[in-house]
């Protein structure tokens, strides 16, 4: 390992030369109290910026050990750091020179908290984080003595400004630690009481806005409060007794008057399945972790899903147990997200009417006088939602304001009042009782079980012109995929884009390893799923990258199923 006096005598002997002189201090280079380990240096000053990492040994860190668990605790800790690496190297770093020359950057973790690759908290309290460095550069000259200002006096302020302990309040990184410890426990009791979900007392559930994913402020929030008859009170290794609103297991019905708070909660819900950072709001709201949003998404992609639960085979000879298409209608692309999810082994579905293909959701009795089955190939959901759960085990929670078709249905039936929840189960079986719809049940027989799936290795092309693999995350809703792009964009549990870096990645990884072997769907998600446990995230990308964070097999599916030329095995 090289000296940092070294270093700084590397940078000005290369003082003015031209910018590929940089990678002589490709390597590992001991600072005080921290390495410093180039992996890529970058040879334009216009390129991506340069890939480093950081490692502080256990005794420089110096973390409260409790924080440093493996696992939750770990993860949480390592968020936190993260977090604040981000906002003092924005604060610390600025342009100097050409391109992005000056600029300190990390992958940011938002308000949920995932395993990451920016910072990563070992067992011991040891601390590694991966970021970008802009090395200085005037056009393409090197500018050697900026580079020592920005290496070897930035660079140490930020990291003892944010990754060691004597950088946080000990009792604020032990929140983060904790908390994320106790989110898990939260979501590991629900099977234990039939819940498929559970939001505590005095969560804050609204956003700033639809794309601000921080908590609403002000006096117009008002905490959640548990309807008695939902309420039950849970341990949690840290935080103690915490009580709030169990959703049960079954059909579960949101309903209320518009701007009440009936689509807050469903996206809390959908958030649940992720874990949350301190003062979210939403720290203590978790759900099943095979829950799945699900939606209409007109003219995505769909690659022999059998969709004959819904819809019976088409005009023209189309067959629906086998159904394929590259521009899929509101109620085929929701039922085709509907199979996919089942496929991909979700336990909860999650749905909202006013993003839902009203044709797939429901016909009232006058429509079905007009139009009678015989000619109408859909089977609206309502007519499988109870054998979806009587059969397979699959709950549902449903926000529905417009029809009152469901509420024969309905195990729960929680309705919205200025954005507290009240259970209203019993009156809602009263009123389907006192105003029968008359509408008929158009499920013509049982769900058939699904033809396995098996993905044709070379339908999937991630190479572009000489390049064997050539993908790129675009925010947090787009994936470029070799000549092709994966729109992720109504796939609402993607959260991030060192998320949707990683799906791609596993995409990649896919079909590099698996897909070579007839495998089902489900077989290759949990292979992929199985290396990144065995391996972590590293399994995923280039060596050492920062910029990648854990996914679910739910978000991996999303993509392969939206790859647009996906052909699938059809023996």
């Amino acid at each position: 390992m090289l000296k940092h006096d070294r270093l700084a005598a590397a940078l000005r002997g290369i003082d003015g030369r031209g910018y590929k002189a940089y990678r002589r201090i490709q390597g590992r280079w001991a600072l005080p109290g921290f390495s410093l380990t180039f992996d890529h240096v970058q040879g334009d000053p216009f390129a991506s910026p340069s890939r480093a990492r950081i490692h502080i040994d256990p005794e420089d860190a110096g973390l409260p050990p409790e924080a440093c668990r493996r696992g939750a605790r770990a993860i949480g800790t390592g968020c936190l750091l993260a977090r604040t690496f981000c906002e003092v190297a924005e604060a610390t770093s600025g342009r100097r020179g050409s391109g992005r020359s000056g600029l300190i950057a990390m992958a940011t973790p938002g308000q949920k908290v995932l395993e990451n690759t920016a910072v990563m908290v070992s067992g011991d309290g040891g601390v590694e984080a991966r970021f970008t460095v802009g090395l200085p550069a005037r056009g393409r000259k090197v500018l050697g003595r900026q580079a020592v200002q920005l290496l070897l006096e930035d660079l140490p302020r930020v990291v003892e400004e944010s990754l060691v302990g004597r950088a946080h309040d000990p009792e604020q990184i032990l929140l983060h630690a904790k908390t994320n410890e106790d989110a898990e426990a939260l979501r590991s009791q629900l099977p234990a009481y039939e819940l498929v979900a559970f939001v505590a007392d005095g969560a804050h559930l609204p956003r700033m806005s639809g794309v601000d994913d921080r908590p609403l402020q002000g006096d117009a929030v008002v905490p959640f409060r548990s309807p008695e008859t939902l309420q039950l009170t849970l341990q949690l290794p840290n935080a103690g007794e915490m009580s709030g609103m169990g959703v049960p297991k079954g059909i579960t019905l949101i309903v209320g008057g518009g701007y009440h708070g009936k689509s807050t909660l469903l996206e809390a819900l959908g958030a649940g399945v992720y874990n949350h950072r301190p003062g979210d709001g939403r720290e203590h709201v978790v759900t099943a972790p095979d829950a799945v949003g699900i939606r209409s998404e007109d003219g995505r992609s769909v690659a022999s899903v059998d969709v004959s639960a819904f819809i019976d085979d088409l005009p023209g000879g189309t067959k629906s147990r086998r159904y394929s298409t590259e521009n899929a209608s509101g109620s085929t692309s929701q039922t085709a997200a509907i199979m996919e999810a089942l496929e991909a082994g979700a336990s909860v579905l999650l749905i909202d009417e006013d993003t839902a293909a009203t044709n797939l959701m429901i016909r009232d009795r006058r429509m079905q006088a007009l139009v009678p089955k015989a000619r109408e190939p859909i089977t609206p959901f309502i007519d499988r939602v109870r054998e979806l759960h009587k059969t397979r085990g699959i709950s549902s929670i449903l926000v529905i304001g417009g029809s009152g078709e469901y509420l024969e249905v309905a195990d729960t039936v929680i309705e919205m009042r200025g954005h507290l929840p009240a259970e209203v189960t019993a009156k809602a079986l009263e009123v389907a009782k006192e105003h029968p719809s008359g509408r008929v049940p158009e499920a013509s027989g049982p769900i058939a079980p699904s033809p396995p799936r098996r993905p044709i290795r070379n339908s999937i092309e991630p190479g572009r012109g000489r390049r064997k693999v050539h993908v790129v995350a675009r925010g947090s809703g787009t994936i470029l995929f070799g000549t092709g792009e994966i729109d992720l964009s109504a796939v609402g549990q993607v959260v991030s884009e060192a998320q949707i870096r990683g799906v791609s990645r596993g995409l990649v990884l896919a079909w590099e390893r698996f897909m070579d072997e007839a495998l089902t769907v489900p077989e290759i998600l949990d292979r992929v799923l199985q290396a990144v446990e065995e391996s972590g995230l590293d399994a995923l990308g280039r060596e050492n990258s920062g910029d990648l964070a854990l996914f679910r097999r739910h978000e991996l599916a999303a993509a392969l199923n939206r790859l647009r030329g996906l052909e699938i095995d059809d023996p």
